[in-house]
């Protein structure tokens, strides 16, 4: 099979498409998955700028976004048949296989079915994007009906499905863009109030849109010195998330005064650090979503495909931090 390896760490022209062994065995309970699409993540080319969580299994397929067709099945697999259409967020980490490829072998408690009439293109680009939301405004920000949320870059990959997401939970939202484009797609997926970072401070449009109090949640997709310019835009008592690892020179000195509840975000965890429970509920959270791409309730914004052998033109495309929603590798039509 064809699949883009990760020869060493560096510059996207480390990724080199080869032919290499289909998997031929099974455990168990794993299926064998003829990949049709796989997302592309920022974690993606950060793992391969500094190299990935297992630098002595070289070289590595990337990718921890998958969509395919199941075409083999252990002989302990009770939830799906060869023919199912599924999706999921495995491997791509350096250890386990990931989905830069034209097959891949996933246990079926990590997997969904995907949504019958969606696309593999938009379902390859959803799982690691749709948890991260999820799990960052439903269950660290603890996101209620009624409440009003700051996500910041809603155009963005994770942005763009949070959203979404916060809107399905009946919250109000208001996101931050630095273009009149991306402030008519944000609208597009239910943002109440659009902030053009870039030309007013955020801070006092938040607290202009909220009457001086702050909104209950804030959730930083940014980093840096995003993470403690947004205390001063949240509620007394309330919530900040963050899928960025603080850094060292973060000022938190009014998230203490105003008694803020910070949440780190990170969905990969469950992998990294093998909790099968916890990468099962992962596939909970695809099924709902699914559902609701299937209702038409949520949409994956797909800016641009690119066949499996431009790999490293799509990690270039990433890494310009300009495009919107996701970009997807394909290994053959949909």
């Amino acid at each position: 099979m064809k699949a883009v390896l990760m020869t060493a760490a560096g510059s996207p022209e480390v990724l080199q498409v080869q032919d290499v062994p289909k998997p031929d065995s099974l455990e168990p309970t794993e299926l064998l998955v003829k990949l049709r699409a796989a997302g592309i993540n920022p974690i993606d080319t950060k793992l391969r700028k500094r190299g990935t969580f297992y630098p002595e299994q070289m070289p590595a397929i990337l990718g921890c976004d998958g969509a395919g067709v199941v075409e083999a099945v252990g002989d302990r697999v009770q939830q799906f048949r060869v023919g199912d259409e599924v999706y999921f967020c495995n491997g791509g980490l350096g250890a386990h296989q990931g989905n830069y490829a034209e097959y891949t072998t996933v246990d079926e408690r990590f997997v969904s079915r995907k949504g019958a009439s969606v696309s593999f293109n938009d379902t390859a680009a959803a799982p690691l994007v749709l948890i991260t939301a999820w799990e960052a405004l439903y269950e660290r920000g603890r996101l209620e009906p009624g409440e009003r949320v700051l996500i910041h870059a809603g155009a963005g990959g994770v942005g763009h499905v949070a959203i979404q997401l916060a809107k399905l939970k009946g919250a109000e939202v208001c996101t931050t863009v630095s273009s009149q484009e991306k402030a008519n797609f944000v609208k597009q997926l239910g943002a109440d109030h659009v902030i053009f970072y870039k030309q007013t401070d955020f801070v006092q449009e938040v607290l202009n849109w909220t009457n001086g109090e702050g909104v209950d949640l804030a959730f930083d997709t940014v980093g840096g010195e995003i993470l403690h310019k947004t205390f001063p835009a949240v509620r007394v008592y309330g919530d900040v998330v963050t899928i960025l690892e603080p850094d060292a020179n973060t000022i938190w000195k009014v998230a203490r005064q105003r008694n803020l509840r910070i949440g780190l975000e990170l969905m990969l965890t469950p992998m990294l650090l093998g909790m099968v429970e916890a990468q099962q509920h992962h596939a909970e959270i695809l099924e709902q979503c699914a559902r609701w791409m299937d209702a038409g309730k949520l949409k994956i914004h797909v800016s641009q495909t690119f066949p499996l052998e431009d790999a490293k033109e799509a990690h270039k495309l990433l890494e310009t931090g300009s495009t919107m929603g996701k970009i997807v590798l394909l290994m053959g039509d949909d």
